[in-house]
């Protein structure tokens, strides 16, 4: 299996989230949706219908589509507010309430390097909007994160060329396992059930002690 020609934006969100996950979504094709993938796709949808506009001295672009042919990534950003000032500002809208997840900032971050390319401008800071609770949250794109995003990219590239499905996911991180879609495919419990008994068929024969 050969890693495709251009990732999709919300790859690096999968992978972020669980790349057992993002794994079997982009290279098996498989999906389910749940009550959170439901109400992310409408709220994707209802800004995708929204058209340009102008607020306060500044260009509303949404659902604009933006690349980067040095990482290799391609999608849309749900909304760029190109400003008075001259800053670009894109903003991610998710359903949820307003809470840090490191693989939303890494998406913001990725349309933020997608967006520099593009323009040869920088893209210093951007928002994701919870739907939920109404508000933003601010995402400065430091160094520090854009390395991340650059990272991780080379890190799906890798598992796609491999074509190895990652084990599920340990704790602490498995508690997403509760909510996410693709539970019933990607059956974590049973995978670990496997593993340990391997792991147990390993040394059950296998003598405490040595006789002479």
């Amino acid at each position: 299996m050969t890693s495709p020609d251009s990732i999709p934006l919300s790859t690096l969100n999968q992978y972020a989230y669980c790349p057992r996950r993002c794994f079997l979504i982009h290279a098996e094709g498989e999906f389910h949706d749940n009550e959170h993938t439901v109400s992310g796709t409408l709220e994707h949808e209802r800004v995708d219908r929204m058209e340009g506009e102008w607020k306060a001295g500044s260009r509303v672009e949404y659902a604009l589509p933006v690349w980067s042919d040095e990482l290799g990534l391609s999608g849309r950003c749900d909304a760029v507010e190109f400003r008075a000032d001259g800053s670009i500002y894109p903003v991610e809208h998710k359903h949820g309430k307003r809470k840090q997840w490191i693989n939303d900032d890494l998406q913001l971050a990725a349309q933020a390097l997608c967006l520099e390319e593009m323009l040869g401008k920088p893209v210093a800071s951007g928002a994701i909007f919870h739907q939920q609770s109404k508000r933003r949250r601010e995402v400065v794109f430091d160094d520090a994160l854009k390395q991340s995003v650059r990272e991780t990219v080379a890190q799906i590239c890798d598992m796609l060329d491999k074509g190895v499905c990652p084990p599920p996911l340990q704790e602490p991180e498995a508690r997403r396992c509760g909510e996410c879609s693709l539970r019933t495919i990607c059956q974590p419990e049973m995978i670990k059930s496997r593993i340990l008994l391997n792991q147990f068929s390993q040394t059950l024969f296998e003598p405490e002690e040595e006789f002479p």
